[in-house]
């Protein structure tokens, strides 16, 4: 049985993917060289639901979930700024640049998108929904004092907003993983309910 890696995600539009470099540069020139993995801004995406192993024959059905999902929730736009790290800045792994949503626009589509895929064999997720947009994962190699400078930077960071977007579609994603990085196919995307925009 063959498998995809795959999810569900909001993919960004070109602006955004230019500011997002931008910031990705500021901050570099202010860290240690090679402390922090900086994913490519053409693979950042906002992540709905991971899927991970879904056999092949299970794309198509989720095609047609995820069509069903996007009907329940109107175009919305999303505000785009701030920085923070998961878990926290003194233990900083991975550097994320955070999202405003405020109608609830977002967190419907997201529980929408769990809702549909639940009953194709993917567990609905536990924790609760905290989007946000990957910059970059801190390194293994990174000393202490490294990853202690990089807490500091995006916690004195003064990043306001970078950008605002229109979401009108959310895409079906293939991730594989390569050395060189991981490469995203979109298998299908699914257009936002028509009518007033949010």
């Amino acid at each position: 049985m063959s498998m995809l890696r795959t999810f569900i995600a909001i993919e960004l539009d070109e602006e955004l993917n230019d500011n997002l470099c931008r910031l990705q540069a500021h901050l570099s020139e202010q860290l240690a060289p090679s402390s922090v993995r900086w994913v490519r801004p053409e693979g950042i995406h906002l992540t709905l639901k991971f899927l991970g192993d879904t056999p092949e024959e299970k794309v198509e059905a989720v095609r047609e979930a995820l069509a069903q999902a996007a009907t329940t929730v109107a175009p919305f736009s999303i505000t785009v700024g701030g920085l923070g790290c998961f878990p926290d800045a003194r233990r900083p792994r991975v550097v994320w640049v955070g999202l405003d949503e405020p109608t609830g626009a977002l967190s419907a589509l997201q529980d929408a998108v769990e809702a549909h895929v639940a009953p194709l064999g993917f567990p609905t997720e536990k924790r609760s929904f905290h989007p946000h947009l990957t910059l970059g994962r801190v390194q293994r190699s990174a000393t202490k004092s490294e990853a202690r400078g990089i807490g500091e930077v995006v916690t004195t960071a003064a990043i306001g907003i970078i950008d605002e977007m229109a979401v009108e579609t959310v895409a079906y994603i293939r991730s594989d993983l390569r050395p060189s990085g991981a490469v995203y196919t979109t298998l299908g995307t699914a257009k936002l309910a028509a009518g007033r925009r949010i």
